[in-house]
């Protein structure tokens, strides 16, 4: 009978997944993660994801687009742009009733969180009054609220934040090196100015990037820098697949590998361990083992429903029959005060430390 097979280096890799977070991961060290054996990496991932999340628990939001196409922006993935041509029509800002509607039924879908999302470069006054209203409606009915409305300055986010909104979405797409080949009419320092005056105002940081845009493996991990160097780290870190539009430029862009998808999953959560890590555009084209290997590395939010603002998204009832086969379930929304949830991760720790004193390495014996 073979001896057992133990790996020194594999074994070093779990010993880490308690420290305080970082904020100063160099390049080269991310670099090593993406380079480690599949197994290693999402082992290490999972780890990393029981020490902070009920492993089977994924956060639940919707996402509805409140105005829609002409946007100013030249983002090359975008079929929103009014650069391209892919058919999508101009709309204008949806009424607030409607809104309201619609998010009472995604709260009865089971969403906890409503993404209300418009194609601006920024909003206009007249606009942002409206969306002010949309937050405090959207907030009464008891779910937590987010908007991606483009760049914000320090006033405008401010008024977001005293309406209640609790999440805005400002996404980096990719690294600094390869964003020039993506966009020319916003610049990286413009993204991540916003993401200041966002935390700034006190509302929590929805950021992450598209994967699958032609961008090399450095840059996928240049990207999870960038988001892992914020601090504190983005609450919620949105990781999605290129959906190709025709019409928009990258609509021949070669398909990335699922299995390097997942090993940015992965990474993300190993660089930030306490956010949510979000399965988000693509998952459409994604076949349902390719989903439960992203839950497995990490993710544990998606977003719910028919659509992804113009693009598809797996139907609710295919969303709940996978849970199902899984076994997951969604995320309660957590109400607790920041004074009770301390006390708790006290009462973890502290736990943790009883279990660690019990440990016996029969290995080591």
């Amino acid at each position: 009978m073979p001896a057992p097979y133990h790996d020194n280096a594999a074994v070093d890799l779990t010993l880490d997944t308690r420290h305080d977070l970082r904020h100063d991961w160099r390049l080269e060290e991310i670099e090593a993660l993406f380079a480690l054996p599949f197994n290693d990496l999402l082992f290490r991932a999972q780890q990393v994801h029981r020490a902070h999340f009920d492993p089977n628990a994924v956060q639940v939001s919707t996402l509805l687009s409140i105005k829609t196409g002409a946007c100013p922006e030249d983002c090359k993935y975008c079929p929103q742009s009014g650069h391209y041509n892919t058919g999508l029509g101009k709309e204008k800002l949806l009424e607030i009733e409607k809104v309201v509607e619609q998010a009472r039924a995604a709260k009865e879908a089971g969403a906890s969180r409503f993404c209300m999302g418009a194609a601006w470069r920024s909003p206009r006054e007249r606009d942002l009054e409206v969306v002010l209203e949309m937050v405090g409606r959207v907030k009464a009915l008891g779910l937590e609220t987010c908007m991606t409305l483009g760049m914000v300055d320090t006033d405008q986010a401010s008024r977001l934040a005293e309406a209640g909104l609790d999440y805005y979405n400002h996404n980096l797409d990719t690294s600094p090196e390869y964003y020039g080949e993506i966009i020319t009419t916003r610049s990286y320092a413009d993204r991540l100015d916003t993401l200041a005056n966002v935390r700034d105002a006190g509302m929590k940081v929805c950021s992450g990037g598209i994967l699958g845009m032609g961008e090399a493996p450095r840059d996928r991990a240049a990207l999870l820098q960038q988001l892992a160097c914020l601090n504190p780290h983005p609450e919620s870190v949105p990781i999605n697949m290129l959906v190709k539009v025709p019409g928009t430029p990258m609509e021949n862009v070669e398909d990335l590998d699922p299995l390097e998808f997942i090993r940015a999953i992965a990474v993300a959560r190993i660089l930030m361990p306490t956010s949510h890590v979000r399965l988000s555009a693509g998952r459409e084209q994604m076949d349902e083992s390719t989903q439960a290997m992203a839950f497995l590395a990490g993710a544990n939010s998606i977003f719910y429903g028919d659509t992804l603002l113009t693009t598809g998204n797996p139907q609710v009832e295919r969303d709940r029959a996978l849970f199902d086969k899984l076994g997951l379930h969604p995320e309660q929304r957590d109400t607790r005060t920041d004074d009770e949830r301390a006390e708790t991760a006290l009462a973890h720790a502290i736990q943790r430390q009883r279990d660690d004193a019990l440990f016996y390495d029969a290995a080591q014996a």
